[in-house]
């Protein structure tokens, strides 16, 4: 992972958790070629149980130097869906909703 492509590592994105594309207005440039051109490779999707794992990695578009690695992971637990992100380019974030028709927890203020 390339921290001198980003302009910042790991942004709190609160509960934006996103299994593809790219969060490019954090991006700045490749620091090996000076491209601004991005591409997703080595995507790959694993289901172990109750959860999924979205892995990949966000690369030059020229070069192919490696900018980010990309983690999402998704689960059901009891009543809720819980979705997990974490990448130096896209941030962290992490999410529960419930599956429930109504909220166990009552309205989210």
């Amino acid at each position: 992972m390339c921290e001198s492509c980003v302009k910042e590592e790991y942004p709190d994105r609160d509960s934006m958790c996103v299994d593809s594309g790219s969060y490019m207005i954090n991006f700045v440039r490749c620091s090996e070629c000076k491209s601004q051109d991005m591409k997703i490779v080595n995507r790959n999707c694993t289901e172990i149980e109750d959860e999924e794992r979205i892995n990949y990695q966000h690369a030059c578009g020229q070069c192919y130097h490696i900018i980010a690695e990309h983690e999402h992971i998704f689960r059901v637990d009891k009543y809720y869906q819980h979705y997990e992100m974490s990448c130096l380019l896209c941030g962290s974030a992490d999410d529960q909703r419930s599956i429930m028709p109504v909220d166990p927890r009552g309205p989210i203020m």
